[in-house]
């Protein structure tokens, strides 16, 4: 019996919004859609558990990425990275994808962060720009072009809502009259700027072109928007997730999220993802045997007693663990080249090299998937380190973004390509 592109992707839980596959039309030589996820894990790994010995592709595995060893052939681990100028301990989570120096300056004004570079690029293709989400936190990874951050979407149910569940016409209606009305107080707005640029100065009226480009930006989305509100969103036989309550069910809400993410891609809802482990704002975490550990901010900060260190140790092994079933998941969905893994950029990592004494130095990195260049450690000076912004041009590169700069960067990293 013939088969039917309706018929696999409902076998495969998906019934519709999936990339095309070469079994129904698509062609290797087209290619699947780029994409990329960047995870910050809040508070870090204790080092020494962290970072692997020996470099290049004969590294040995520590005991954290002993976790993930089934994919040691799709990630690279990095040690020596870091960006220059960045500090402030964990005020420098808003930093972690744009490298804007020393946030914990009151004067501190943030960047674009590496996604939103992405976004601008390929976003119009997708229902979804970006996605910025979050886990017991309301801060983002993510920043605007004028550096102003973006919200997260802190609830798995509330993202599926969003990505799978179409409202009724009156509803959709009500919706397109509300982008409607923004586009006309746009339209106001751009009437006024345009006015008051014959009346002010040079340097004034290079501002206001500024602002009239950004305003420009926003018109052009809200266009997007309306266009994809008529659009019949993806339909897939996954339940809604109910997402738990306790904050301490911190395993379970990562998961939740890295099963979104996972579904976000492989209906091309969006192809840029960001995900903010809030762990400093977890109060504690269950286990799945009924365990049950406080204070994970506290247990960070654990001045190396050694009940501390154990509790933090069994919680950032749960971290890995969690981390090596979405490179799984990642792994199994088939695409017309290859698996969603390999056409997905993972970012893993945290701002902080050592949370027990706010250091921002040799920050622990995992960059998986891609189709970079894997299996080894690249091992850079953890004295004076690398810019991570390196990691972050062969990045934008691979996402087929010209580019040969990024905030700090000095060019591509040595290895990786």
């Amino acid at each position: 019996m013939k088969t039917t592109r309706r018929t696999f992707l409902r076998a495969a839980g998906v019934t519709m919004g999936l990339p095309m596959l070469e079994s129904f039309g698509a062609s290797p030589a087209h290619g699947s859609p780029k994409r990329m996820i960047a995870i910050n894990q809040d508070l870090g790994f204790i080092p020494k558990l962290f970072f692997p010995k020996g470099e290049g592709r004969d590294y040995e595995l520590s005991p954290y990425l002993e976790k993930i060893e089934a994919h040691r052939e799709q990630f690279t681990v990095f040690s020596g990275l870091s960006h220059p100028g960045v500090d402030g301990g964990h005020r420098a989570d808003k930093t972690f994808l744009t490298a804007a120096p020393h946030p914990g300056r009151a004067s501190f004004r943030n960047t674009i962060s590496l996604d939103q570079v992405m976004a601008n690029e390929v976003g119009h293709e997708t229902r979804f720009r970006s996605l910025s989400l979050g886990i017991n936190d309301v801060r983002s990874l993510s920043y605007t072009q004028a550096g102003v951050e973006i919200p997260t979407i802190k609830n798995a149910a509330e993202l599926y809502k969003q990505m799978f569940l179409q409202g009724d016409r009156k509803a959709m209606e009500a919706q397109l009259a509300r982008l409607q009305r923004k586009e006309s107080i746009l339209d106001v707005v751009m009437g006024q700027s345009s006015d008051l640029s014959k009346r002010v100065s040079t340097s004034d009226r290079e501002r206001i072109d500024q602002y009239q480009t950004a305003v420009r930006s926003l018109e052009q989305r809200l266009t997007e928007a309306q266009a994809w509100e008529v659009r019949p969103k993806p339909k897939i036989d996954e339940t809604m997730p109910e997402y738990p309550e306790d904050k301490k069910e911190f395993f379970e809400m990562v998961r939740m999220m890295n099963d979104m993410s996972r579904l976000a891609f492989q209906t091309d809802s969006t192809r840029v993802i960001t995900l903010f482990l809030g762990s400093v704002r977890t109060p504690g975490v269950n286990f799945e045997d009924g365990r049950s550990v406080g204070g994970y901010h506290n247990l960070s900060h654990h001045g190396k007693d050694e009940v501390k260190l154990k509790q933090l140790e069994e919680i950032e092994v749960g971290q890995m663990e969690l981390f090596g079933e979405l490179l799984r998941d990642l792994q199994e969905v088939e695409e017309a080249n290859g698996s969603l893994l390999d056409n997905t950029m993972v970012l893993y990592g945290c701002h902080m090299g050592d949370a027990n004494i706010h250091n921002n130095a040799n920050l622990p990195i995992i960059l998986a998937g891609g189709s970079f260049q894997h299996g080894q450690h690249l091992a850079f000076n953890d004295q004076i380190n690398t810019p991570l912004c390196n990691v972050f041009v062969s990045m934008l590169q691979k996402m087929g973004i010209e580019s040969e700069q990024f905030a700090s960067s000095t060019g591509t990293l040595t290895g990786l390509m």
